[in-house]
């Protein structure tokens, strides 16, 4: 895995378009002029829960005895699932309520930035090698500076590209997760066959 391709992953994954209108209606009981301070500290949250996740991760892992094949293979499965879902929106799929004021931690940085599926694939991604570990750092650090941008600027992006081109770009995105996904599960059975194959 390449830095370009963590990137890639881990904004498909996030998926900061697909979260614009979540966040603007959580934010919607907000003071307008707060609200940028409110997604700033919400994103520095979820960068904090990112990152903490890509050190301790290796630790868990190796706790739990989980070979890296299995690692792929199950990464790949809940890409898949989470891709599915970008592409077909399940009609369940709601802006869920913050119950009123103003959001912390919950659910902005915890779960639309830093979710399962983007705490899996920094997971997936230091198992790879994790002596590259400042190259994912970096990767975390640019596609959560993305992703910032992105949903800082969530009402303007909204009125220019309305909820039809939202729609749109996360669907392209979800199929792009798709072929991803794919891969790693490729990837994570071929690992486990050749490992379990008598020599």
């Amino acid at each position: 895995m390449t830095l370009f391709s963590a990137i890639v992953l881990l904004l498909l994954v996030i998926d900061p378009i697909g979260n614009i209108p979540f966040f603007l209606t959580a934010l919607k009981e907000v003071a307008p002029q707060r609200r940028k301070r409110v997604i700033v500290r919400e994103l520095l949250l979820a960068l904090l829960a990112l990152v903490l996740f890509l050190f301790a991760g290796p630790s868990v892992l190796r706790l739990l005895q989980i070979s890296e094949p299995s690692l792929t293979l199950a990464g790949g499965i809940i890409l898949f699932l989470i891709a599915i879902r970008m592409v077909f929106p399940a009609a369940e799929r709601t802006h869920e309520p913050t119950g009123g004021g103003e959001p912390f931690l919950v659910p902005l940085a915890i779960p639309y930035v830093a979710g399962p599926s983007a705490l899996s694939a920094v997971l997936f991604i230091m198992s790879r090698d994790a002596a590259r570990w400042p190259e994912w750092l970096l990767a975390i650090i640019v596609a959560w500076l993305i992703t910032g941008i992105t949903l800082v600027a969530a009402n303007s992006l909204s009125k220019v590209l309305g909820e039809k081109g939202l729609i749109a770009i996360e669907r392209l995105m979800g199929m792009i997760l798709v072929t991803i996904a794919i891969q790693m599960t490729m990837t994570g059975a071929s690992q486990f066959i050749a490992l379990n194959l008598p020599q």
